[in-house]
């Protein structure tokens, strides 16, 4: 196997069962009280198309969907700068997840005893975790050459995590008002300093 393909399995490997701490505690939001869980295409949307790219990124590791292997040598060096940035924003993400503690949930909810965190990366920008997962699936889709995650990413993943991001500020203002506020203006969207 490809040493990027083999490298970058590994990290997607090892960088999921980190997250699944994560996912068990935003299992957590079904059972524990919820003030608020709206209605909305966002809440399956966006996690069934970053599905949909997981599936595609682990059939690139195996060479499927991926340009022909003559292409692997031409473009080495740009493989490889996607790897690394791969590995780097795939771990923003678990280090994302973590920062949420039990504010995080898999769906866009209100909880009980929910805080607006406001430390680590959530300090400059207000949702690092779609951000970084957008960075890292294109980053892989070009340490693989997989030709087809990188269309889906582009027209379906970003408009939709922009606008679960969207939907979950204007939550977030409804349930914490001015200090959401603040907190906005001291914060980027996904982009520290940028809305």
């Amino acid at each position: 196997m490809d040493p990027i393909n083999l490298l970058v399995g590994l990290n997607l490997f090892i960088s999921m069962t980190a997250n699944f701490s994560g996912a068990k505690k935003g299992l957590k939001s079904k059972v524990t009280g919820v003030v608020e869980r709206p209605r909305t295409f966002l809440q399956k949307a966006p996690p069934n198309v970053a599905a949909v790219v997981l599936i595609l990124l682990i059939l690139a590791v195996f060479k499927i969907f991926t340009l022909p292997v003559e292409y692997e040598e031409q473009y080495f060096t740009l493989r490889v700068i996607g790897m690394l940035l791969y590995i780097i924003f795939s771990w923003t993400q678990v280090l994302s997840f973590k920062q949420l503690g039990e504010n995080y949930s898999q769906e866009i909810v209100i909880m009980k005893n929910q805080k607006l965190v406001k430390t680590g990366f959530y300090k400059f920008i207000r949702h690092p975790q779609y951000l970084s997962q957008i960075l890292s699936d294109l980053a892989a889709s070009v340490a693989l050459l997989g030709y087809v995650v990188l269309p889906v990413v582009i027209l379906f993943e970003i408009p939709l995590f922009i606008l679960r991001a969207s939907y979950e500020d204007k939550l977030l203002r409804k349930h914490f008002k001015e200090e959401f506020d603040q907190y906005k203006n001291h914060s980027g969207f996904m982009i520290p300093f940028i809305g």
